[in-house]
């Protein structure tokens, strides 16, 4: 799957829009409020660190295997997240859709599900994705909650499936939405989006 184009996409409350290293000081705000770095079942790169984070996701833009975002609010202008588009795969059209962080004054907004919607119309639709699977950590139940609230069926746990930094062995709950079920959820995602509501992660 061709990663390569940097598309912005543009919703009511939030925009996408190719990560650089320009979103650096906007960055290391967000990640700084409420320390959201210190979680230790999510991936929240350290306001220290942000720079770095920036070129890893990057790098992997460059070498097809990812599409990075910024995720800037609407109502401010401010940029207060990332996302991204990983783990296409070779065999046939499918991604997941990851590495996802949003401020913690932002979470709860419907940023994250417009910016989920804005990445699914954008995968289905334009990218003719079989599926788009979404990953997240057995403990952050709030993210998993999130996921399922977006219209994806959960598949399972893979079990013991990696290390974390800090050498816990983590569990992962894989979800998925399908090609058949993306009109249904688009559907579904524009009805709670135009009614204000919504699991946010």
């Amino acid at each position: 799957m061709d990663l390569s184009a940097t598309p912005t996409l543009a919703g009511s409350l939030v925009t996408l829009e190719p990560l650089s290293h320009d979103h650096v000081a906007d960055l290391r705000v967000a990640a700084d409020e409420g320390e959201l770095w210190r979680a230790w079942y999510t991936a929240v790169p350290h306001p220290e660190a942000m720079a770095g984070e920036i070129e890893r996701r990057l790098s992997l833009h460059a070498q097809g295997h990812m599409l990075p975002w910024a995720i800037r609010l609407a109502s401010t202008g401010r940029v207060v997240g990332m996302t991204t588009f990983m783990n296409p795969s070779d065999a046939a059209p499918r991604l997941e859709i990851g590495s996802t962080w949003l401020a913690k004054s932002v979470q709860g907004t419907g940023a994250n599900r417009e910016a989920k919607f804005l990445q699914l119309a954008y995968a289905f639709d334009v990218l003719h994705c079989i599926a788009v699977e979404f990953r997240t950590h057995w403990h952050n139940r709030q993210s998993r909650k999130a996921i399922a609230a977006l219209g994806a069926k959960e598949d399972g746990v893979l079990r013991n499936h990696s290390v974390g930094p800090d050498g816990a062995l983590r569990d992962t709950v894989v979800f998925s939405i399908i090609q058949s079920e993306w009109p249904a959820v688009r559907l579904g995602l524009l009805h709670s989006l135009a009614r204000g509501r919504g699991f946010e992660n």
